[in-house]
């Protein structure tokens, strides 16, 4: 097969603008080899630049994770620098409740950070889900164990009003379930009382978790799921609904 020099510097040109990261479509709808390798070579680099999209959305998405992470720690770091400061000069009675609200701050420290790197393996879709049926009044109990000092500091009580069988990843569903309902704790008044309820439909399988709050404005709904929007409460870190 006869292949004119033009058509081949041609080729060779659009390749060097390849590695310069210029797109030009060299495709073109001949019979024969040299349109073969023209297409090859066309599809080769689009797959590259695939591949370099993906690289810098992964790169994003870490740098997004990494200042949630320094962003959510500000707060309760510099609150335990303050009362660590303090904490020779006050009163006996002062400096136990500053340790133990230093704790406090320690364990909310934990379960941000292993929250927010548990998102980010959910996003860049890192996670294999393992499904099977499991009672949802199992997992309520052991969501317990994560919450049981918070709903003893504020008094309250949970209450499952239905129990079924759900067919769900347990780990991942539990991980939402003590997300739900810290954040029911945080926005409900002491001494009240959390329901959650389960059931099914034709189409679906679902929980819910209700507390006792104010509620939502109805034009605060479009931000629902934005991370860090509507956090009001000085305690909370605006990741639950992310």
């Amino acid at each position: 097969m006869w292949i004119r020099k033009k058509d081949i510097e041609l080729l060779s040109e659009a390749v060097r603008g390849y590695a310069r990261g210029k797109k030009e479509d060299i495709r073109d709808n001949q019979e024969g080899a040299f349109s073969i390798l023209k297409n090859d070579i066309y599809a080769l680099a689009d797959k590259k630049d695939e591949q370099l999209k993906q690289i810098e959305a992964e790169r994003d998405i870490l740098t997004e994770y990494m200042a949630d992470i320094s962003h959510q720690l500000k707060t309760p770091i510099t609150s335990m620098m303050i009362m660590a400061d303090l904490l020779e000069e006050v009163e006996p009675e002062k400096q136990t409740e500053f340790v133990r609200n230093i704790k406090i701050s320690l364990s909310k420290m934990e379960w941000l950070v292993s929250g927010l790197l548990k998102m980010a393996k959910l996003d860049s879709k890192a996670v294999t889900f393992h499904k099977r049926k499991v009672k949802v009044s199992d997992m309520v109990q052991s969501v317990l164990i994560s919450v049981a000092i918070l709903l003893d500091i504020h008094d309250q009580t949970i209450k499952i009003v239905n129990d079924h069988e759900i067919c769900c990843d347990r780990k991942w569903t539990e991980e939402a379930l003590v997300n739900l309902i810290k954040n029911a704790i945080e926005y409900s008044p002491n001494g009240s009382e959390i329901i959650v309820d389960c059931g099914e439909n034709p189409i679906y399988e679902w929980i819910s978790v209700t507390d006792c709050g104010q509620g939502m404005k109805k034009e605060q709904y479009a931000a629902l799921f934005k991370r860090f929007e509507y956090s009001t409460n000085e305690n909370g870190y605006g990741i639950e609904r992310g």
